[in-house]
C-alpha cells in the first residue's frame, strides 16, 4: 500500500481507502458481520483510513468502525461528517450548540476521543459562505474534540471558496471518469494551499464497475432507486450525475480500459490513484469480495499518456453534457 499526505497535516493516508456509506445504509441489504470482514481485511491489507457520516444508517456506519477499529485508534483514522442530521438549510444547524452536539454524538458512536477529520456534508453554498461553522470548526479544534477537519463539497465553486479559508485541510468531491471537471482548476488550487482530496463516488455508483445492464434492478432503500433522478438529494451522489440508461451505455464505451488491468473496477480506481494532485479515493463496499476488487487497483498498470488522451476526449465529448446537478 502507498501512502500519501493530506495535504499539510501530519495525517498519511492510504491512496486506497475506503467510504463507509454502502454499509451503513441506503444501499440495499447489508450484512454486519461481512462488513465487519471487508473492514478487516481491508486493514490487514495496510488501509489506514476510513470515510464516514453521521447519517449513515443514522450513525451505524461509525459503530462498525468503532468495533472494527478497537485498539488501533492510533494507526487507523476516521474521518467523518456532520450537518446533515439536521435541517441544512438552518443556520442553526450551524451553530456552536449544534456542532458541538453532532460532534459529541459521532466521538460517542465511534468510542473516540478526537475526530481526525470531521467533515460539513455538503452544506449549501450559502451557509458556507455565512462563514460562522469554520469559527465553530476552529474552536472544537483548539479543544482538541478534532485533529483537523475539512468540507465535502458539490460543485468547483464551493470547494474554491473553502479553499480560502485558512484552516480547512481537505477537500471531499465527486471525481471519477464520467466526472472530470474538479481536476483542471480545483486540485491544483489545493495542492498550492497545501489541501488534501478525497475523492468520491469514485465508480459513479457502480456504473464504472461494467456489471449493470439497463435492466438492472434495485432494491427500495438504495438510493440508486429513489435518487436516481435526483429525488432525495443532490443527483450528483448518484450515477455521478448522469441518467441511468445512458450512464449504462457510456461505461460500455470503456470497457476497454479494463485491458491488462482485470476489470473495469480495478482501471477506473487506478486512473484516479494516477492524478498526483489526489490524496486517496475513497470507494464503497458491501462483501469482502468488493473490498478486494478495489485493493488491486494498487496493483494494476498505470494508463499510458495516449490512453489518458483518450479518456479526456471521451469525456469532453461524449459525457460532459450529460451531467445533471450542480457541478
Amino acid at each position: 500500500m502507498n501512502y500519501r499526505q493530506l495535504g499539510n497535516t501530519e495525517l498519511k493516508v492510504s491512496e486506497l481507502s475506503f467510504g463507509t456509506w454502502a454499509i451503513g445504509g441506503a444501499w440495499g441489504n447489508t450484512n454486519d458481520e461481512e462488513s465487519l470482514r471487508g473492514l478487516h481485511r481491508a486493514m490487514d491489507a495496510g488501509v489506514n483510513f476510513f470515510d464516514t457520516a453521521d447519517v449513515y444508517g443514522d450513525g451505524h456506519s461509525e459503530e462498525l468502525l468503532a468495533k472494527a477499529t478497537k485498539g488501533k485508534e492510533d494507526s487507523i483514522h476516521i474521518a467523518t461528517k456532520f450537518c446533515r442530521a439536521g435541517d441544512i438549510f438552518d443556520p442553526k444547524t450551524y451553530s456552536e450548540q449544534s456542532v458541538r452536539a453532532f460532534c459529541e454524538a459521532s466521538l460517542k458512536r465511534l468510542q473516540r476521543e478526537s475526530i481526525d477529520l470531521f467533515q460539513i456534508h455538503c452544506a449549501p453554498f450559502e451557509i458556507l459562505k455565512q462563514g460562522e461553522v469554520f469559527e465553530v470548526l476552529d474552536k472544537l479544534q483548539q479543544e482538541g474534540k478534532i485533529r483537523y477537519y475539512g468540507v465535502s463539497v458539490e460543485t468547483v465553486e464551493e470547494g474554491l471558496f473553502c479553499l480560502t479559508k485558512t484552516n480547512v485541510k481537505a477537500l471531499q468531491v465527486i471525481y471519477n471518469l464520467f466526472r472530470q471537471k474538479p481536476k483542471h482548476e480545483l486540485f491544483p488550487k489545493a495542492k498550492e494551499n497545501g489541501v488534501g482530496i478525497l475523492t468520491r463516488v469514485p465508480l459513479a455508483s457502480g456504473l464504472l464497475t461494467g456489471k449493470f445492464t439497463k435492466a438492472t434492478h434495485f432494491e427500495s432503500d438504495d438510493h440508486r432507486n429513489f435518487n436516481r433522478d435526483g429525488e432525495a438529494f443532490n443527483v450528483g451522489e448518484t450515477f455521478a450525475g448522469l441518467e441511468f440508461n445512458k450512464g449504462v451505455e457510456l461505461s460500455q464505451q470503456l470497457q476497454w480500459i479494463a485491458e491488462g488491468r482485470g476489470n473495469m473496477t480495478r482501471a477506473a480506481l487506478r486512473w484516479i490513484l494516477d492524478e498526483e494532485t489526489i490524496t486517496c479515493a475513497i470507494p464503497g463496499f458491501k462483501t469482502v469480495k468488493q473490498v478486494e476488487d478495489n485493493l488491486e487497483a494498487c496493483h494494476v498498470p498505470s494508463f499510458t499518456k495516449e490512453e489518458l488522451v483518450k479518456i479526456e476526449s471521451f469525456y469532453k465529448e461524449n459525457v460532459k453534457d450529460q451531467i445533471r446537478g450542480p457541478y
